[in-house]
């Protein structure tokens, strides 16, 4: 069931269901996702960069970055729309953590198990057998 709310975008007052912006500002949404869409359509564009399709067709770059988020644009029939990792900032082309982060974070949640098995066992025991340090 929609609930009202205020649009982010406009302040305007509307039902809203699964987008926090109300139809008029979803339906500029729109507009401006046909005019990128286009632009991108011709062969010569399709290597474009976020900034080179703001500057080309004056769509905010955060829009465009959201386009490419909800997958609408894919970086795999336009090569150059990437966005930065949530993390450390380099460039990707899907998901929000490029995978070095995810490897990173990975690895250290691989390091966390490991020490909370070993704790668990010296507690079973009733021994500690390990000692821990701090860095």
């Amino acid at each position: 069931m929609a609930e009202l709310a205020n649009c982010i975008r406009c302040d305007k007052l509307f039902a809203k269901a699964t987008k926090p912006i109300c139809q008029d500002c979803s339906k500029e949404d729109e507009k401006k996702y046909q005019i990128v869409y286009n632009y991108l359509k011709i062969r010569t564009n399709r290597q474009a960069t976020i900034p080179e399709i703001v500057e080309e067709t004056g769509v905010e770059h955060d829009l465009i970055l959201q386009f490419v988020k909800e997958k609408r644009l894919r970086p795999s029939q336009f090569p150059n729309l990437t966005y930065p990792c949530e993390r450390c900032g380099k460039e990707i082309g899907a998901g929000k953590l490029c995978d070095d982060c995810v490897d990173t974070i990975q690895s250290d949640i691989n390091h966390h198990n490991q020490v909370e098995d070993i704790k668990k066992r010296n507690d079973k025991d009733g021994k500690n057998i390990t000692y821990f340090t701090r860095d």
